[in-house]
């Protein structure tokens, strides 16, 4: 499906509910499969969330995930877990080539049984669910934070509990931190001192308790960018998110200072509100590895506003749904941005104007689709396989009109 979004302008003022996070979701699923007596409200509407949903109540021996990252390292741990159970773990023709020997080999130095069924180091995998009496292993500090999470929700299940010692530099350290805050608030007792963490084995069962899933601050980055390209006085009130949040995307609301948006938080919701115009001298440098999904979403805000940008952190955008950095420089060259990419980097110069009516590609990238839409504020796009934002917010196009976008 192509989506042809005609130049448009935002209503003064607006208002949003959007799905609870993805993130934190994905996380309480697998640990409500292990303590049952979890019960979970305004969880994520993703097809992420909903195939997570699907593999942890199917029977089946054979699961398949398509595009689900999330769900595929962390089903790797949990039915390496499962007792008894066989389990072939398999994905799309993207996800068989995004690595997950570093889990696996993680998983089998604590005792898993889990084999490789076609390339060493990617899906499908073949995993033999047994109990895991080790409880040391080692990991690098800059591989994907999921790997690492993967590990910290089942920890708790191992007859041992786990000490993770991570070497060098941790990247996406939020990340962390939401999984052991989600483990704090279950009553996992757990501590993370220097590069060393250490999950408690929990023995008893837990008792009844509902935890509410706070709204996806990934999805609120497309509003953040909407506002920094729209009028001045321009608000749009996003609900249910709160200021100490477990994500780390919602470092949103100071990176965006710099793009003239402000961020007030009330009793469940914010509002962003564009409050000043940015000189187009600013240049915006940044270092996102505690942050990497938001990196399409801010080079675009960057481009259209016809500012220069130097984000850094990047490494794990390699492995995602595409190669996130070489798919932005591809599509943002197309529509007379002056960037380059490195490994880690991104470099984007200011352009001299915006092409119209360009086709955007999103490689089946739910992130390209939704990163690239408020530059419909500037100039008319088209955006091919517009669909794919269904894997993290399905409701992404309707949001879209219902602040002002023409969209046909």
């Amino acid at each position: 499906m192509t989506l042809h979004l005609q130049k448009s302008y935002t209503k003064a003022s607006s208002k949003i509910a959007i799905t609870g996070s993805k993130s934190e979701a994905n996380r309480l699923l697998i640990l409500q499969a292990l303590y049952p007596n979890i019960k979970i409200e305004n969880s994520s509407n993703s097809d992420d969330s909903s195939l997570m949903q699907k593999a942890l109540a199917s029977d089946e021996q054979l699961i398949d995930i398509h595009h689900a990252g999330t769900a595929m390292r962390f089903l790797t741990a949990y039915f390496s877990i499962q007792e008894g159970r066989d389990t072939i773990l398999t994905g799309s023709p993207r996800m068989k080539e995004r690595p997950i020997g570093i889990l696996v080999d993680a998983l089998i130095a604590l005792g898993a049984d889990i084999s490789y069924l076609e390339n060493d180091g990617f899906p499908p995998l073949k995993i033999r669910g047994r109990k895991l009496a080790k409880h040391k292993v080692r990991l690098e500090a800059n591989v994907s934070s999921q790997y690492i999470s993967a590990l910290l929700l089942i920890a708790s299940s191992l007859e041992n509990g786990l000490e993770l010692t991570l070497d060098g530099k941790i990247t996406s350290v939020p990340y962390i931190k939401m999984t052991l805050g989600l483990l704090d608030q279950i009553g996992v007792e757990n501590s993370f001192e220097g590069n060393v963490i250490t999950i408690d084995p929990k023995q008893e069962e837990l008792k009844p308790q509902t935890l509410v899933v706070e709204s996806d601050w990934s999805s609120a980055s497309y509003f953040y960018s909407i506002v920094a390209l729209s009028e001045v006085g321009t608000k749009i009130e996003l609900s249910s998110y709160k200021k100490d949040s477990l994500q780390g995307d919602s470092a949103l609301a100071k990176i965006y200072k710099q793009f003239g948006v402000e961020t007030s938080y009330s009793e469940n919701n914010i509002t962003l509100s564009k409050s000043s115009i940015v000189s187009q001298d600013s240049k915006i440098s940044l270092d996102l590895s505690n942050a990497p999904d938001i990196a399409q979403t801010i080079s675009v805000t960057a481009f259209g506003l016809g500012i220069s940008c130097h984000l850094t952190g990047l490494h794990t955008l390699k492995i995602k749904e595409t190669d996130r950095l070489v798919a932005l420089q591809n599509e943002l060259s197309k529509l007379g941005a002056n960037i380059s990419v490195t490994n880690d980097a991104l470099v984007l110069d200011v352009a001299d104007a915006i092409n119209s009516e360009i086709e955007i590609e999103t490689y089946k990238d739910h992130r390209m689709a939704m990163a690239f839409a408020p530059l419909a504020l500037k100039t008319s796009i088209l955006i091919k396989e517009a669909d794919v934002v269904s894997k993290s917010y399905p409701d992404f196009w309707k949001d879209l009109v219902h602040v002002g976008f023409q969209i046909k």
